[in-house]
């Protein structure tokens, strides 16, 4: 399918599942970068700005590779809830959660160095909880699945017990809107579905 070389910049399992699934093939190297909140921007700010810090800090080491950086962020009430570090700030948000709809803001970037193209986008689904019981929150903030999600669940796993509604993009809710992120790569020429290389998936 593809015409030239992908970079997922970034270290997430699901953001790579999901690409793997699309058969697209692709490398990972992540980014890194400060994910720290700048003064004043907005969480559709935040994630477009650190989606091309992430795309630009591997496009660097591979000018003629495209480069896909993505971050996603839960916000609730204008609040922008991160990843929870400990059992106590999991149980926090899942309580703030709880019977709750909430927004899900995924900013993506794809950029060629050579190429001096860029194109950027933050897609935002909502997430309706239904009310969860203290012994539900206790459940799952027990298990490991929590600790390393914006907004401390994962829709595909154990949190789908208590989501009630998804409304918008399902993939942009799990860390990287499939949909938009194919076709911002169908616009660039970075992909080409009429190429029959019978290779799909992950490579390198």
């Amino acid at each position: 399918m593809q015409k030239a070389q992908l970079i997922l910049a970034s270290a997430s399992p699901r953001r790579e599942e999901l690409l793997f699934h699309a058969g697209i093939p692709f490398q990972v190297i992540p980014g890194e970068v400060d994910e720290g909140m700048a003064g004043g921007e907005s969480p559709e700010e935040h994630v477009l700005r650190l989606s091309e810090e992430k795309a630009a800090s591997v496009a660097g080491l591979y000018p003629d590779a495209w480069v896909l950086g993505a971050d996603t962020v839960v916000v609730i009430d204008g609040e922008v809830l991160g990843k929870p570090a400990r059992r106590e700030e999991a149980r926090v948000m899942m309580h703030k959660l709880s019977g709750q709809t909430h927004r899900v803001i995924t900013g993506f970037t794809i950029l060629k160095a050579t190429a001096n193209t860029r194109v950027r986008k933050a897609v935002t689904s909502t997430v309706t909880f239904r009310d969860m019981t203290a012994e539900e929150v206790e459940w799952y903030i027990k298990t490991e699945e929590p600790y390393d999600k914006a907004g401390g669940y994962a829709v595909q796993g154990g949190a789908a017990l208590f989501i009630r509604e998804i409304s918008g993009s399902h993939t942009n809710v799990i860390g990287l809107p499939i949909c938009e992120v194919v076709e911002a790569l169908l616009e660039l020429g970075a992909i080409d579905f009429g190429a029959q290389d019978g290779h799909v998936g992950r490579s390198g």
